[in-house]
């Protein structure tokens, strides 16, 4: 009997999902958790052969919520389920150790899909990306400046272009100001901007807070 934990804070999708897996996965037990903490309590409780999170959850950081179940779960099966586009997020997502990314707006027969594949050990891309990643690495479509950012230093980039505030970002991520300060500054360094209006001008060319 399969195991899955489906984290989102909106429970229509969850029960949506839900639905889904159930259709086509005989026997499965689906648990719920509507935010990062109550997914993360679960799994330390329990042994889930698969965990689906949902990328933003509110006052939830996604990117340390997946190295903190991966540090006490290392072989957990993390597969991303989110709104935001696959070129920005899901490579970032597979740096961390996720096994899948699938956009929500996905046919059903893809989200199935990439629940098989993650199930049976294995990593899924969709076809996009998989095209995506091709053509970057033969040189036929020009690297995204964001990619030369590691998973917080992206996470912070988000809430700067945002408009949100070192001393918001600090509390939001649990970090200190001088931390994100320290981030802010190396941020700045690799992208070549000299201030937050750059920084927003770029994020905006690249599609950064696309959803």
């Amino acid at each position: 009997m399969k195991k899955i934990l489906h984290a989102d804070d909106h429970p229509m999708i969850r029960a949506g999902l839900k639905i889904i897996i159930q259709g086509y996965i005989p026997n499965v037990i689906v648990d719920e958790a509507c935010d990062g903490d109550s997914a993360f309590n679960k799994i330390k409780k329990e042994n889930y052969d698969l965990v689906i999170l949902d990328v933003s959850m509110p006052g939830t950081d996604s990117f340390g919520l997946i190295s903190n179940i991966l540090a006490i779960k290392p072989d957990t099966r993390i597969l991303m389920f989110s709104m935001h586009g696959e070129d920005m997020y899901a490579k970032r997502y597979f740096q961390l150790g996720v096994r899948g990314y699938v956009n929500k707006e996905a046919p059903v027969s893809d989200i199935e899909n990439a629940i098989s594949i993650i199930l049976n050990d294995r990593k899924y891309m969709s076809s996009y990306l998989t095209q995506l990643l091709t053509e970057e690495a033969l040189g036929k479509k020009k690297s995204n400046p964001f990619d030369s950012l590691s998973p917080r230093e992206f996470e912070i980039v988000k809430y700067l272009a945002m408009g949100e505030s070192v001393a918001t970002i600090s509390r939001l991520l649990n970090l200190h100001t001088s931390t994100i300060g320290t981030f802010k500054s190396r941020i700045f360094e690799k992208l070549c901007c000299n201030n937050l209006v750059a920084l927003n001008s770029l994020a905006k060319i690249n599609n950064v807070l696309q959803a």
